[in-house]
């Protein structure tokens, strides 16, 4: 059965569309909204690989156009790890009426959800509160099993330990970011390989201060594992990492510059990163070595100077 998706005509009468989209950002946020792995609920499963395919794009640019979209319109949110986009605004635009068929479609796609804080990220915006209690119940439920992990198996961190940007959040929510990933039941459904790049970047990150709740920061770090321009992809990214402790830069805007860089320059592997710094470092003494003489035109040592030339006694 074929599904359809409609957009409201005062899509175009937006503030943010009309004045902060550019014309690709209107198509890709048009894309978002009625691609056929949508659903009902406002998240849904796709990968970057789908979209570029659909779009006609590179996946960088997708990953350009996905940063954009989450950190300066901030209307969608990404899980790398489980694939799952939500849009922000979808509930707000799109659920307005109930009744047990809706509520019956709402509740069985909510079910299907790996990273619930997206649920609770739509139910910010849904108006119809019965709609909106049934996305929250759905929250409600996961806070209750990490907190029920917790009791049995002390693994968590301190919360004691937790940055000042979290204190005024509720502590349900400060232990749920703190291990969405690493106890995410459904983690397995990566490769062995990618789940080990992910343990280790998350260790990084977790041990080197980047900040323990920061849980956007690792998820959108975690999103340049895809990035096929790199051939060593975990190294690349570590090595970002270190670069940023030995500089006392623990900021993911940091990293991902570092990245970008990189990324410029087409350089793919740490070997290349090495060698390029290698002859930067090169390059910066011999200029600095030609600097420290004197300019200006030399004269001769031979020459014999009479300084009383030209002068009139």
């Amino acid at each position: 059965m074929a599904k359809y998706r409609m957009v409201r005509v005062d899509f175009w009468k937006n503030p943010i569309i009309l004045e902060e989209m550019t014309p690709e950002d209107k198509y890709f946020y048009l894309y978002l909204l009625t691609n056929s792995n949508t659903t009902q609920i406002g998240i849904y499963r796709m990968t970057k690989k789908q979209m570029a395919f659909d779009l006609g794009y590179s996946i960088e640019t997708v990953q350009s156009l996905m940063e954009r979209f989450i950190e300066h319109h901030k209307l969608i949110r990404y899980n790398p790890i489980t694939r799952e986009l939500a849009i922000k605004n979808w509930g707000k635009d799109n659920l307005h009426k109930g009744g047990k068929p809706v509520m019956d479609c709402i509740k069985t796609e909510l079910k299907d959800v790996e990273d619930t804080s997206l649920i609770s990220y739509v139910a910010e915006t849904i108006p119809k509160g019965e709609i909106r209690s049934l996305y929250e119940s759905f929250c409600k439920q996961d806070v209750e099993k990490e907190l029920s992990h917790q009791l049995n198996d002390n693994t968590y961190p301190d919360t004691k330990s937790v940055e000042v940007d979290d204190q005024n959040k509720p502590r349900e929510t400060v232990l749920r970011q703190q291990s969405s990933i690493d106890h995410n039941p459904k983690i397995e459904d990566l490769t062995q390989t990618q789940s080990q790049d992910v343990k280790e970047i998350f260790g990084f990150w977790d041990n080197n201060g980047f900040g323990l709740t920061n849980f956007n920061g690792k998820q959108q770090l975690i999103s340049w594992l895809e990035n096929s321009s790199f051939l060593q992809p975990k190294a690349v990214i570590l090595k970002a990492m270190e670069i940023a402790c030995a500089n006392n830069k623990r900021k993911l805007n940091y990293i991902v510059g570092i990245l970008k860089n990189w990324r410029n320059e087409s350089l793919l592997t740490v070997e290349e990163i090495d060698s390029y710094h290698e002859n930067q470092k090169h390059f910066s003494k011999n200029k600095n070595s030609t600097e420290s003489f004197p300019t200006g035109r030399a004269i001769p040592t031979e020459a014999n100077l009479d300084i009383t030339a030209g002068e009139d006694w």
